[in-house]
């Protein structure tokens, strides 16, 4: 009967062990911010710094900063390593998971560490409340939120795919990239878990802050905010070339005209009787003077137009404006890392 009491006790006391193992519990170093606290504990990628907000949302200070001394929960940690989303280096060929992708693509590779040290925050304009330009194609509504959303998504998979460190700051939980013609429209997007106010100025200084907190938290050195939009013009036969803005800086002027050269070569490649007008300017944009990170504010097209309704309607062509992005960044990142030796 002795025996008996005693294996029940061990049964019991294991069981209760796993359980409580599956809620950890620490409080932050000073001036660690959630990505160093994160990393500190094994749980690294967007998907842990999501969920710990989600855990932890009542005890944090200003811009989700770290109070001293509170405790916070620690998000458990995935069964699978895989499931670590923006922030692994590995090229083994193993697969990664970016549930933000959607069923479809959220398995990914890292092919090479061409952007291994490079961190990325990508915010696609518009959303939530605020569905941006409007354009109509064979009956169709177009929301410019939802097409800027899908090449966004397309980019982070890119400079995933070439080892970066990539943020999603604007973020659909049901929409991942999408291969229809005609993408379907909705108010889900929040600013990383976050609602979207409805007032510009409210919704600018809403990404702009989350930016420049998670860039004050990430140790790499090249940083990089890029802005996807598509344009609206009042005049639908007006066909515009995707053009760039910058805020002025030397490294956002070598950025903006490092990718407008990639555009540009590309068009001479694959349509050589083409030509390519896209455009680099100086520009005062909220988002561009209030982020900490070099800027690039991208203009994909005029949404009214129906020839430049060819470049985003089409899944393909939404991924090679995506590439094409990627191989811009690439090659700014080797002119940068080639100035600092």
């Amino acid at each position: 009967m002795i025996r008996i009491y005693i294996l029940l006790f061990f049964i019991l006391f294991s069981t209760t062990s796993n359980i409580f193992c599956q809620t950890k519990k620490d409080s932050p170093r000073n001036g660690e911010g959630i990505h160093a606290f994160l990393k500190r504990h094994d749980r690294t990628g967007n998907e842990y710094y999501d969920k710990f907000i989600e855990l932890n949302k009542s005890k944090l200070g200003k811009d989700n900063s770290l109070r001293k001394g509170i405790k916070y929960t620690l998000p458990d940690i995935k069964k699978s390593s895989n499931a670590s989303s923006a922030t692994t280096t590995s090229t083994d060929g193993s697969k990664q998971v970016n549930k933000l992708f959607g069923k479809k693509y959220e398995e990914y590779t890292i092919r090479s560490n061409k952007l291994k040290g490079a961190t990325f925050f990508l915010s696609s304009g518009h959303g939530g409340p605020d569905c941006g330009a409007v354009g109509y194609a064979d009956g169709r509504v177009l929301h410019e939120d939802e097409y800027a959303y899908d090449i966004t998504l397309r980019l982070a998979k890119a400079l995933l795919e070439e080892g970066a460190t990539v943020h999603m700051i604007i973020q659909d939980a049901k929409d991942g990239i999408r291969d229809d013609k005609y993408l379907s429209n909705s108010d889900r997007e929040t600013c990383m878990g976050t609602k979207i106010p409805r007032g510009q100025k409210d919704r600018l200084k809403q990404r702009s802050d989350k930016i420049n907190s998670l860039s004050k938290a990430s140790k790499d050195k090249y940083k990089r905010a890029a802005f996807i939009h598509l344009d609206s013009r009042e005049n639908k036969q007006k066909q515009i070339d995707v053009y760039f803005y910058h805020a002025g800086s030397p490294d956002g002027k070598r950025l903006t005209k490092t990718m407008r050269e990639t555009f540009d070569n590309h068009y001479n490649r694959h349509q050589p009787n083409r030509g390519y007008s896209g455009t680099v300017t100086a520009r005062d944009l909220y988002v561009l003077s209030n982020t900490s990170p070099v800027g690039i504010y991208a203009e994909l097209g005029n949404i009214q137009n129906a020839f430049d309704q060819r470049r985003f309607l089409d899944p393909n062509n939404r991924q090679a404006l995506a590439n094409w992005m990627c191989r811009g960044f690439i090659k700014d990142y080797e002119n940068w890392k080639k100035r600092n030796k």
